[in-house]
């Protein structure tokens, strides 16, 4: 793996206490992976929505194993002196030894930190219960934090994201994750910028924000106001790309023509970002 893996680990963590939001876009290749890393962003992280999409599967429905989410995160990794953060979904275990294994295995692939959320994938069940949600979290930090360089673990509440429009339940369980070890916080799809304020109040570990949500169009400066240490895309930059490639296709097949927008970057300027000899 490229570059020194402590020195990854301390920079990543370093990043969430300085001041003001960093922005941690997701790249979904090796090609997108460049280019982020050549626009000079400070950190990268996948995405499981791009994984999945680009394997022609669904998110968040178990499609995608571990091993395959694993190995993508080392190819992302290996792509980059950038320090990467997985999207590990919900640890691809329902048990608390099931999600430690996987800390222990991403610890090898050379990211250095990852998300473990709440949503066990079940949409009859969509979310753990509390006390199992804690428990699972608690065994991920000790997995975490007895891999040889700083490990950022990251723990995400699902409920907005499944309906459950709860958030005191939301920031009752970001805080039982903090007290159990978590390093970041982090829940998708809050209503708005008061919640995402009272969240960041509540707390003492660094928040993440998901930029592109329909339901909080914010800024970075806007969260960043407010608490948040982190900003990530999650699918949001893989759904313009196939936004645009979907838009595209549909015109062509119905009017059989490919219509150019001209503000578009050529290929030789998407070219200048990759490496020699492919």
């Amino acid at each position: 793996m490229p570059g020194d893996i402590a020195e990854k680990g301390a920079r990543f963590r370093a990043l969430h206490e300085r001041g003001g939001a960093f922005v941690m876009p997701n790249p979904w290749d090796l090609g997108t992976t460049r280019i982020l890393d050549g626009l000079g962003f400070d950190a990268l992280a996948t995405t499981s929505a791009g994984l999945a999409y680009s394997l022609g599967r669904r998110d968040g429905e178990g499609a995608v194993s571990r091993d395959e989410a694993l190995a993508h995160a080392a190819l992302i990794a290996a792509a980059t002196e950038l320090p990467v953060n997985a999207d590990l979904e919900n640890g691809f275990a329902d048990d608390p030894a099931g999600v430690a294994e996987t800390i222990r295995r991403a610890g090898e692939t050379g990211i250095v930190g990852c998300s473990i959320e709440d949503a066990t994938g079940d949409r009859q069940r969509p979310i753990y219960d509390f006390g199992l949600a804690v428990e699972r979290i608690a065994a991920a930090a000790e997995a975490a934090r007895a891999l040889p360089f700083a490990f950022t673990l990251t723990a995400r509440s699902e409920n907005f994201l499944h309906g459950r429009r709860d958030l005191e339940d939301t920031i009752a369980r970001l805080k039982a994750f903090e007290e159990a070890g978590a390093d970041v916080l982090y829940a998708p799809a809050l209503p708005d910028i008061d919640a995402l304020a009272e969240l960041c109040q509540a707390v003492g570990k660094p928040v993440n924000f998901l930029m592109g949500s329909a339901r909080t169009p914010l800024s970075a400066a806007d969260v960043s106001a407010v608490g948040v240490r982190r900003i990530s895309i999650g699918s949001g930059l893989f759904n313009v790309a196939f936004g645009s490639f979907l838009k595209a296709a549909k015109g062509l097949h119905e009017d059989g023509l490919l219509a150019r927008d001209k503000s578009l970057p050529t290929g030789r300027d998407i070219a200048a970002f990759m490496a020699d000899g492919g």
